[in-house]
Formats: structure tokens, C-alpha cells, sequence
């Protein structure tokens, strides 16, 4: 995997960004070499594809990658934050296809049914979805209707213990937990923790409860599509 940390000096967040990107290939790809590449100003932006200062290309693609995009040579991030972990696992992981996902919370209840069905709508024929919990609980409704809203059939899903799943069919793990103890599974796999909030923990009537589901629907549908993306 070619990854390239494109950059020009001046710019805020270079080496939080640096460190960020570092971080996340030491977990997911560890022993993968870094390009390090300073980009002069006067340099044609177009030459490297150069959104802006701090860039991360993965094989050559940019994270901000639009295709109605014109390249630009600027400060990228400006006063924001460098790109978050999730945005760079992320497009790691699409570059590295894997083919056996496994989404993991501990009732299996919500989080990880969400990311399974997702995963399955965005997932090219051949990768195999699963999840489960250490303490399954039964598939929550809410899950299953906000996932109907995205054309999502859930009806047969069913929550799993994590004993149940064969380590022989997974090579990616994506634990969901937030506050709460995540499962663990045994076994070789590339491994990502995005914490997100129990959505089933929420209290208010049907609407705001379903509200807290869609927010975590929506949030792992922006994380899922670009890892599969085409």
C-alpha cells in the first residue's frame, strides 16, 4: 500500500496530522512506510493531486477526494482539526478489501445490528457481514425501523453471542461500544474502535428515541460508504 503525507510549511495541524495518520497505520498496517513529502508552493497542485496542506493520499487518492473537485494548493484544514481516525481507517481499509466484517457492541441489540445491515446494503458480492455481542439482548425495534427508512430489511436479523461467530470467516472487526465494555474476539483480524453512544440508552418518547438511532445510522452510513466505496 503506497500511502503519501503531502504537505507545505505554514499551515496549522501538520504534525497532529502527521502523528494521527502515524497512529492509525502503526494499529491497522503496522511496519508500512509513510511518504513524507514536502509540496513547495510554487509547485503545480495538479501534479500531485494536492487538495491542500496537510494531504493524505492512500494509493494515490486522496481522504477529501471529490471528483468534481478542482485541486487546490492551500492550508487545507485551516483552524479546524487535522482529519479524524475514523476518516483515515476508513479509506485504509477500502484500500485493503478485506472480506469478512464483524461489528461488535455488547447487547447486539443496536449499534452493531445498524452496522450490520448497512454493511451489507454497501458491500460489493463476495464480503461476508456478521455481528454480535457478549451479551445479546434481542434486535431492538428501533434498529430495525430506521434501517426500513434506508430500504434496510432487518426483520430476520437476530442477536448473536460472540462465541457463536467462526474466527475462520472474519478479518475485520468494528467494536461500537461507547461507554460500556466491548466483546472480544480472538483471532487475526485488522481491528477499529469507533465508539459511538447506546442509542437504546436514551429515554423521551418514540420520536426522540428513534432520533438517537437515526444518529447513529447516519454516522456509521458516512463511515461505511467510504470504505465501500467504488
Amino acid at each position: 500500500m503506497n500511502i503519501q503525507f503531502l504537505f507545505f510549511e505554514g499551515c496549522l495541524n501538520i504534525e497532529a496530522a502527521y502523528s494521527r495518520l502515524e497512529e492509525v497505520v502503526s494499529e491497522l498496517i503496522p511496519g508500512t512506510t509513510i511518504d513524507r513529502m514536502k509540496i513547495k508552493p510554487e509547485d503545480a497542485a495538479k501534479k500531485h493531486n494536492f487538495y491542500g496542506s496537510s494531504s493524505i493520499h492512500i494509493d494515490g487518492v486522496d481522504l477529501k477526494y471529490d471528483p468534481e473537485r478542482e485541486t487546490l494548493s492551500y492550508c487545507l484544514y485551516g483552524d479546524e482539526e487535522s482529519p479524524p481516525k475514523w476518516l483515515i481507517e476508513a479509506v485504509i481499509l477500502r484500500a485493503l478489501r478485506p472480506k469478512g466484517f464483524l461489528f461488535l457492541c455488547a447487547a447486539n441489540s443496536a449499534r452493531s445490528q445498524i452496522g450490520e445491515g448497512i454493511a451489507r446494503q454497501l458491500a460489493p458480492v463476495g464480503v461476508k457481514v456478521q455481528s454480535a455481542g457478549s451479551k445479546p439482548r434481542g434486535v431492538r425495534p428501533e434498529a430495525i425501523t430506521v434501517l426500513s427508512e434506508l430500504g434496510i430489511n432487518a426483520l430476520e436479523h437476530s442477536s448473536k453471542n460472540v462465541s457463536q461467530i467462526d474466527p475462520a470467516t472474519v478479518d475485520t472487526i468494528i467494536t461500537l461500544c461507547g461507554e460500556e465494555e466491548c466483546p472480544l474476539f480472538l483471532g487475526k483480524a485488522y481491528r477499529l474502535h469507533w465508539g459511538l453512544s447506546d442509542p437504546a440508552s436514551v429515554d423521551g418518547n418514540q420520536e426522540t428515541r428513534l432520533n438517537a438511532f437515526r444518529q447513529v445510522r447516519d454516522e456509521l452510513k458516512k463511515r461505511l460508504s467510504i470504505v465501500f466505496a467504488s
